[in-house]
């Protein structure tokens, strides 16, 4: 994979934290399946609104761990490996901080 910015490959380790988001998005994908049959089966609504708030945690805590790993990992290889600089580094920050 390229980075978009730097345009150049990804590394192993920026690569490395993945595992994890797929994870928590399999989780989320989980409690969504539950929900749909909850909603074939005419489950009471107070209990898909309760499903529901678990995939929100589940995705919100996704998107979180995803931004926290970009910032630990890409963000750093930007500064102090590829040469790109720190204006481009700050600016990828601010980018991926409005998704928060």
């Amino acid at each position: 994979m390229i980075h978009p910015i730097q345009g150049i490959p990804y590394t192993n380790e920026q690569l490395n934290f993945h595992p994890n988001i797929i994870k928590r998005l399999k989780r989320a994908n989980g409690y969504l399946n539950s929900i749909i049959a909850m909603l074939d089966e005419g489950r009471p609504c107070l209990d898909i609104a309760q499903q529901l708030k678990a995939v929100e945690k589940a995705v919100t805590n996704a998107k979180k761990a995803l931004v926290h790993e970009h910032i630990d990992h890409c963000l750093e290889h930007t500064v102090t490996k590829s040469g790109i600089g720190v204006a481009n580094a700050v600016r990828e920050f601010k980018d991926i901080t409005k998704y928060l």
